[in-house]
């Protein structure tokens, strides 16, 4: 049975604009130069903001019926305008309070070089294989990840090769180039878990010590204790003093876990720098913050473009079908290109307003950064300070970064919530979690710290905190427990 009925439903929905807005908000400093690059080459209304006019062409393509398409576009009255008024579309200057008084801020490198995956691509022209075998070895580096791990399983890699090249081969076929690829710098390259990673290391290195074999064999034949530092355990079984199990301990400690990242020298590996997003000095008692944007282009309307519509204009009545399609692209490209530019400009606003809102909160942090004066501060606090939705300030802190006279942060690092203490004072997460890193450190590794012994040095300091919450904090700072922390 079939009902009709009335519906009031109140949508919100976003302009161009703000979906612009909330786009390049996201994005870091890093990947905006890029942003604008891709928008440049798309939108050929959209130029560099130098003296001289840009010359470049533009194409446009258009189909289906003309008559309905002119009918279209008598009944859309083309705001011209608001496109030849040179004054309303002013060239903007990214780079406006974008730098310090004195300038004086070197670029940040970048690294060039071969990857990590390349390095072992190359290392194949070493080796005599088959055509067969390289389509393999081919694949199953592309499958090795940043750390030097092959992630995927045998059966996988056979079905995925029979489905991309069409190539039926069998598990023994993979399982050979995988040793072959084992065999590559750096040693460990290609293990499919923790423990054949340090295996292979160990069967690479020359000697015949007896810390190394005990290690190797420690490895081999006692993996699981050794993970769970059962110390003793592995001492009885394998009948060692106290002095060979450290010797053998020290050389596997001596091993690296993640192999993809030994390349260490930068013609090796691709480095990922940290390009800040904002730039702050302190002179004299005074703060000045500023947008890191030196590479980043100027942009304006290329004025071509609003001379064919000043000219459009002159001439309405007159034009062919073609004509008037012609005009209604460049309006598009018009309209997208003034998008861009004004959501650039709201970008870098919003940034400051946060970053400013920050500073003033955090502002005896900034002095000298000194970590017990952060304050605690959560989204809500920014947002009411800048009268801005927590999701924008939340965009805003997202993959951004400060660079002060004391170091590079991410915003985030600013971001805590509070505790009282037994005094009432409200202190910040981040002060407690930089205790509990002084104690650590601190420890006795022979009988590291337990959570109980850590939430009874806090009280001692009137901080009162239950031990599920000293848990979650040791954990946030990447603190493996006390047994895992014992040390010989």
């Amino acid at each position: 049975m079939l009902k009709q009925s009335l519906q009031q439903k109140l949508l919100q929905k976003l302009s161009p604009l703000q979906i612009q807005v909330i786009k390049l908000l996201e994005i870091p400093t890093a990947q905006l130069e890029q942003r604008i690059k891709e928008e440049l080459e798309e939108n050929p209304v959209l130029e560099y903001g130098s003296d001289s006019e840009s010359d470049d062409d533009y194409d446009y393509d258009y189909d289906g019926d003309s008559d309905s398409k002119e009918s279209d576009m008598d009944k859309d009255e083309l705001s011209i305008d608001e496109y030849i008024n040179n004054d309303d579309i002013p060239a903007y200057r990214l780079q406006a309070k974008n730098y310090s008084k004195d300038d004086k801020h070197e670029d940040i490198p970048f690294s060039v070089g071969t990857s990590f995956h390349e390095n072992l691509t190359s290392q194949l022209g070493l080796r005599d294989l088959t055509n067969r075998q390289l389509v393999i070895a081919e694949y199953v580096i592309g499958n090795i990840d940043e750390d030097g791990y092959l992630r995927r399983e045998v059966d996988e890699i056979v079905d995925d090769i029979a489905f991309m090249q069409n190539m039926e081969i069998s598990p023994d076929e993979v399982e050979e180039v995988i040793k072959v690829i084992q065999d590559f710098d750096p040693a460990g390259v290609g293990a499919r878990d923790l423990r054949e990673c340090l295996l292979l290391q160990l069967e690479r290195k020359s000697g015949d010590s007896s810390a190394l074999k005990n290690a190797l064999e420690i490895i081999r034949d006692h993996f699981e204790e050794f993970t769970r530092k059962h110390f003793e355990k592995i001492a009885r079984r394998k009948d060692l003093s106290d002095s060979e199990l450290k010797d053998a301990i020290d050389e596997i400690l001596k091993l690296n876990p993640k192999p993809g990242g030994a390349l260490s020298n930068p013609l090796h590996k691709t480095v990922q720098h940290i390009i800040p997003d904002f730039i702050l000095e302190y002179e004299d008692g005074e703060f000045q913050l500023s947008l890191n944007s030196r590479n980043l282009p100027e942009l304006r309307i290329n004025n071509t473009y609003s001379d064919m519509l000043n000219e459009y204009q002159v001439n309405r009545k007159n034009q062919s079908r073609e004509q008037k399609e012609a005009v209604m692209f460049v309006k598009q490209k018009l309209d997208s290109a003034k998008w861009f530019i004004d959501a650039i400009k709201q970008r870098q606003n919003t940034l400051m307003l946060v970053m400013e809102a920050i500073l003033d909160y955090q502002r005896e942090y900034f002095v000298e950064g000194d970590e017990t004066r952060l304050r605690p501060m959560i989204l809500k606090d920014i947002a009411e300070r800048t009268n801005l939705d927590i999701s924008t300030v939340s965009r805003v802190s997202n993959s951004k970064y400060i660079q002060t006279h004391f170091g590079i942060f991410p915003l985030k690092y600013f971001f805590s919530e509070g505790l009282q203490t037994d005094t009432g004072e409200e202190v910040s997460t981040r002060e407690i979690k930089k205790i509990l890193e002084e104690c650590i450190a601190a420890e006795d590794k022979r009988r590291p710290l337990t959570d109980e012994k850590l939430v009874q040095i806090l009280r001692e300091k009137s901080y009162n905190i239950a031990r599920r919450t000293v848990a979650k904090y040791r954990e946030q700072l990447n603190i493996p427990v006390a047994r895992l922390r014992k040390e010989l």
